[in-house]
């Protein structure tokens, strides 16, 4: 075999060999999104001073959930990752004077959640907000059971925040 045809065979395998490579790396095509949203609220009768006193910290979750709530990254500023009950894990991605956003950076279904206190005289609206991709449950029955699941653990959540914020 000559040289010329010894290097286009070589080149020939280097390119198949690329080519296998390549189609074993390639990404699959993703899932298309289906996000949704639930936004709650309930109307608590003490000052936003008061209400976000007791129930703002990041780590109140605990209270709310009757769980378990630690830092394991910072302490309440941007960037603070929170641990729930010992397995899930939660990032402070945004803060206001009167809100915060947290988001689950290993969740498979982009899931976000946001806290607000908004001022209303005398009282304090605490207004919750969740988002998250339903492309993950397996068909209609499961998206419609995720989104009532959530919106019924919230509403407890509210509740609990709301007798919280009103206790002596």
């Amino acid at each position: 075999m000559g040289f010329g045809l010894k290097l286009t065979a070589l080149a020939g395998l280097g390119v198949l060999a690329w080519a296998g490579a390549a189609s074993a790396q390639a990404p699959t095509t993703p899932r298309p999104a289906e996000y949704t949203s639930v936004v709650q609220d309930i109307t608590v009768d003490r000052p936003i001073e008061v209400v976000m006193k007791k129930t703002a910290g990041y780590c109140d979750i605990a209270g709310w959930f009757k769980t378990t709530c630690v830092y394991t990254v910072g302490k309440g500023e941007l960037g603070t990752n929170r641990l729930i009950g010992g397995r899930i894990n939660e990032i402070l991605v945004a803060k206001t004077e009167r809100s915060y956003t947290y988001a689950q950076p290993l969740s498979p279904i982009s899931y976000h959640g946001t806290v607000e206190y908004v001022p209303e005289g005398a009282k304090t609206r605490i207004v919750y907000s969740l988002f998250w991709d339903l492309s993950a449950d397996a068909d209609q029955a499961a998206k419609d059971k995720d989104i009532a699941g959530r919106k019924a653990m919230f509403a407890n959540v509210l509740k609990t925040m709301k007798a919280t914020a009103e206790a002596p």
